[in-house]
């Protein structure tokens, strides 16, 4: 009687799970009506052209940043945008901020769109092409910034002062805010965020770089899809210090300083983050494990049952969907004597974090003093931030946005998304619930992985499409 009972229940969970696997389907896309958008795309390719050529290099050390460049992109602004600098009031903030201000019929539902035009410093010896020559090959733009972010920010002011040629006036207010100094956590955007919040302005709508239009990212997944990051993981840095008298290498003790900080850092890496389910990964899941195979739909539909399967996937491949499961934890720098004969009196580790959700800066150093369990290793943070909001999903804003998307790139699953780097976007999560990360670009692997490595470029066509993208978003407002 009791084998029959137990027997019974394996049925009805087996049924169970397949049951929900199979009604686990891809929601009705809702037709779109797409228009044609007729651009100049000579004008568009020598402004970005023109773009890349100003060395907006942005560094921590003042003294190696050339401002005579950033001024120069500045005044190619004005001369390449004159629509835009006669309809629209600029405001000059901080050290590198511009903020458009266009207004609309309304006050009540303003909308914000981001980029920066500063770049990461070039190593040259890496590249194919020179890195600020703009040089055009093989229908592409070659040049720092192309991708991140002088492509989208391109995108705007182009697809702007194309529609103010034609008489365009926003339903609402239009705000286009634009930072010279993203690449090093500058004030310039923090400050804009307080000029805006000194105003009363609350954004219905704040769009910055982030996710793009990406293909076989998602397990089980062969369509291509659009992720939209709705938050941000927090970004942590640690600096990890023993201490020793030192001495001659000749007469070393048992255990060195060097090697009991390597011991620590082997029992960070085999001691990760708890699991977590965030809001924003949970809607990805939910939205994009639909179009999974049916073992990945199978593990997403019964989440409920499979969650150590997945965290244990996460653990094992490491990569992007163990970076949204957990708190993650790179060690990126060691240090200890210079020479190889002596004993060093201090050695060091540092490693970056990025937390999710729960996790925050006190707490994730407070669990890494635990799993080293030796108290005579000093743990300092350098800096951090802890996670951001999440923004609303089930509101205007994020309508107007997918639907901008989806007319731009009707086969792309539009989805939410947790972004593991952060960027400018954060600073406006204190004036809204509605800030969004996506990069409005179709991006390969191998691109993805040039921005702030070697050859970043962008194809001619992506660039249009971007152009596209903003004004469908830009007549929506």
């Amino acid at each position: 009687m009791i084998g029959w009972i137990i027997l019974g229940m394996v049925l009805l969970f087996f049924c169970v799970i397949l049951l929900r696997t199979l009604f686990f389907r891809p929601e009705e896309k809702t037709p779109q009506e797409i228009s044609s958008i007729a651009l100049n795309e000579e004008k568009i390719v020598s402004d970005m052209v023109d773009m890349i050529r100003c060395k907006t290099v942005s560094d921590r050390e003042e003294s190696q940043v050339d401002r005579a460049e950033f001024a120069r992109f500045e005044a190619l602004l004005q001369e390449r945008f004159p629509k835009i600098h006669t309809a629209c009031h600029l405001e000059k903030i901080g050290k590198t901020g511009l903020l458009y201000h266009l207004p609309g019929d309304s006050h009540e539902k303003p909308t914000v769109l981001m980029s920066h035009y500063d770049v990461v410093p070039v190593d040259e010896a890496g590249w194919d092409r020179p890195a600020f020559e703009g040089l055009i090959e093989d229908g592409c733009i070659w040049g720092r910034g192309t991708l991140d972010t002088k492509g989208t920010l391109c995108g705007v002011t182009e697809a702007l002062e194309m529609l103010l040629t034609d008489g365009y006036r926003p339903k609402q207010d239009l705000y286009l805010s634009f930072s010279g100094e993203e690449e090093i956590d500058g004030n310039s955007c923090a400050e804009i965020v307080s000029y805006l919040e000194e105003k009363g302005i609350v954004p219905a709508l704040v769009l910055d770089e982030g996710g793009a239009v990406v293909q076989n990212v998602f397990p089980g997944m062969k369509e291509e899809c659009a992720l939209v990051g709705v938050g941000e993981k927090g970004g942590l840095n640690l600096q990890f210090t023993l201490a020793s008298e030192g001495g001659h290498a000749s007469t070393p003790p048992v255990n060195t300083i060097c090697g009991k900080l390597a011991k620590a850092m082997c029992k960070i890496e085999k001691k990760p983050f708890s699991y977590q389910l965030t809001p924003p990964v949970k809607k990805m899941f939910d939205t994009l494990g639909r179009h999974s195979n049916f073992l990945f739909r199978m593990i997403f539909a019964n989440l409920w049952c499979f969650a150590p399967v997945l965290d244990l996937y996460g653990r094992l491949c490491g990569g992007e969907i163990n970076a949204l499961l957990r708190t993650t934890v790179a060690i990126t720098r060691m240090e200890g004597s210079r020479a190889y004969n002596v004993l060093p009196s201090k050695a060091s580790f540092a490693a970056n974090l990025r937390l999710l959700g729960k996790d925050n800066i006190q707490s994730a150093k407070e669990y890494l003093h635990r799993v080293i369990g030796n108290k005579k290793v000093q743990i300092d943070v350098v800096n951090g931030m802890n996670p951001s909001i999440y923004s609303d999903t089930d509101c205007e804003g994020w309508d107007t946005l997918k639907t901008a998307i989806s007319q731009t790139w009707p086969e792309a699953v539009v989805s939410p998304y947790l972004m593991l780097a952060c960027s400018d976007s954060r600073h406006y999560c204190r004036i809204s619930d509605k800030v969004y990360r996506f990069s409005a670009m179709r991006l390969s692997k191998e691109e993805r992985a040039s921005i702030h490595g070697n050859n970043e470029r962008i194809p001619i066509p992506t660039l249009l499409k971007t152009v596209e993208f903003y004004v469908r978003l830009l007549q929506m407002i």
